[in-house]
């Protein structure tokens, strides 16, 4: 997965999970991934230490991503033509 032109982050909302805008942003510079879409932020039953991003289901010419920190969770809409293997290995090559 090298790194060439740059996707574009798109800012749709004021409120992030704490750390998931650096993520993003590093993850859109690899390349096969055009846009990368923070959505809505809700509440979970369950608490997660550190900042987690998993690959969850496809979506029209991509994948919907779930970022999961403390009780909040983040919905993240990401356009790419990477498989979900080269994703989810972007996304934990950019959580370092």
């Amino acid at each position: 997965m090298g790194k060439s032109s740059q996707g574009r982050l798109v800012w749709n909302h004021s409120t992030h999970i704490e750390g998931l805008i650096p993520i993003l942003e590093r993850l859109i510079t690899y390349e096969g991934i055009h846009t990368v879409t923070p959505g809505v932020i809700t509440r979970a039953r369950g608490n997660s230490q550190h900042l987690k991003l998993r690959v969850s289901i496809p979506i029209r010419g991509g994948y919907k991503v779930i970022a999961r920190q403390g009780k909040s969770v983040q919905e993240v809409f990401i356009i790419t033509d990477l498989t979900q293997q080269e994703l989810q290995g972007a996304i934990d090559a950019s959580l370092r």
